[in-house]
């Protein structure tokens, strides 16, 4: 790929990362940028972007947890469950379609976005939490659906979360720590059963570690309903637009 595409992917990709470290949602941006926009294989595409999130995990699971915003003891049941489904999703991802899990991903991110619309205000006076067994099938869930689709994990899990009325930064601050795990056996599953594009992979990560570091900051500076707002907003665009992306598969355009 020459140096000028790779320019422009990392210049595009410090914005995705602003998403990923403040909302934890912005990696189902990079596989149809990288695919649609630049010309990459789907599964190298999906390699390149895993790899990265090992390094946006980093950067913003640091910075949240000297926030003290990732409730360290639901993250490690997260884990239980994420880190072997990231590996077996891996293998799924290279020898099935992903196009029907995206869609039924999609509709749960619309009916999370909607549902916290729908309870606004909320936020912020609710501090339940999850039992271990729950924690550990949500992690597989998110594990596998993340390695399928290429997306890392929050896309996954802050719906999710979102919907189980946890408050939001505690949401993202646990897709910040689930990221790291999801994408570090994603990758050892792609260069495995595949390959990683590294050149492109390199680039996302240096860009993405910019953005997220950037997008950290800013969760932490606005209000929970704020925050809360935004992330129920960007839920139900991204659902609709994976909606379109995959229908538009289907139909072959």
């Amino acid at each position: 790929m020459e140096a000028s595409s790779l320019a422009l992917i990392g210049f595009l990709s410090i914005f995705v990362g602003i998403l990923i470290g403040g909302i934890g949602i912005g990696g189902v941006l990079l596989v149809p940028m990288l695919t649609f926009v630049f010309g990459m294989g789907i599964h190298d595409a999906i390699g390149a972007a895993m790899f990265s999130y090992i390094f946006s995990g980093i950067v913003g699971a640091t910075i949240y947890a000297r926030r003290r915003s990732i409730r360290w003891k639901m993250a490690l049941w997260l884990f239980a469950g994420a880190t072997p489904a990231a590996f077996a999703g891996a293998f799924l991802s290279s020898v099935i379609p992903a196009r029907g899990l995206e869609f039924f991903i999609a509709l749960l991110i619309i009916f999370a976005g909607t549902n916290a619309l729908m309870t606004r205000g909320q936020d912020g006076q609710n501090e339940r939490t999850l039992d271990g067994p729950a924690l550990v099938g949500i992690g597989a869930v998110t594990g596998v659906g993340s390695a399928l689709s290429g997306t890392g994990g929050p896309l996954v899990l802050v719906p999710i979360l979102v919907w189980l009325k946890l408050p939001v930064l505690t949401a993202v601050g646990l897709s910040q720590a689930v990221q790291l795990p999801i994408a570090a056996l994603a990758t050892v599953g792609n260069f495995t059963y595949g390959s990683v594009n590294m050149t492109v992979g390199i680039t996302l990560a240096l860009a993405l570690m910019v953005g997220a570091a950037i997008g950290a900051r800013i969760a932490h500076a606005v209000s929970s309903t704020t925050l809360r707002n935004i992330v129920a907003w960007v839920l139900v665009a991204v659902g609709i637009f994976i909606v379109i992306r995959v229908v538009r598969g289907w139909l072959g355009f």
